[in-house]
């Protein structure tokens, strides 16, 4: 997962990254990561690299965070993330993220935590009963009921700038 800062001057990119859904169970499993502003969840994945495609870069970055192979299969939400319109703003003015995520199979959990390139705010990983997601510091909010939706009709859905 590559670093969220965005405070140095210079000119406004758009980032492209891919997370993914990773579930064992009823558990949804996710990232923790500590800044400035406080800890918070992300589900696993990062910032794709240039030639490589959104479903190569959620297996990547899963990979290099928590050791874990994953098979990517149907696009759950596409969303965007405006720093300057959120409360981050102040190190996220200038950083503007659209990000795929996709429900993603994981036939063998036992190389978790083995991830060699972690990024350097992430701080651990936990899973997380469906159930409660509501109940956690995760981004963006009301992902339960998206992850719901999701499994419950297939459908994906755009977010929109969302936190």
């Amino acid at each position: 997962m590559a670093s969220f800062s965005s405070s140095r001057p210079g000119p406004s990119t758009v980032r492209t990254a891919a997370r993914a859904v990773i579930l064992r169970g009823s558990e949804l499993l996710v990232v923790r990561v500590r800044t400035d502003e406080g800890e918070f969840l992300v589900l696993p994945g990062g910032g794709q690299e240039h030639g490589e495609t959104l479903t190569d870069t959620v297996q990547r970055e899963v990979f290099e965070e928590l050791g874990l192979r994953v098979v990517p299969g149907r696009l759950v939400y596409l969303r965007e993330y405006v720093g300057k319109n959120h409360g981050m703003h102040r190190i996220h003015g200038r950083f503007h993220q659209v990000e795929a995520v996709f429900h993603c199979a994981c036939g063998d959990f036992s190389p978790i935590g083995g991830g060699l390139t972690t990024d350097r705010r992430q701080i651990g990983f936990e899973w997380i009963p469906l159930e409660k997601l509501a109940d956690y510091p995760l981004s963006p909010q009301g992902l339960g009921a998206i992850i719901a939706q999701s499994l419950q009709d297939g459908s994906a859905r755009y977010l929109g700038d969302v936190h």
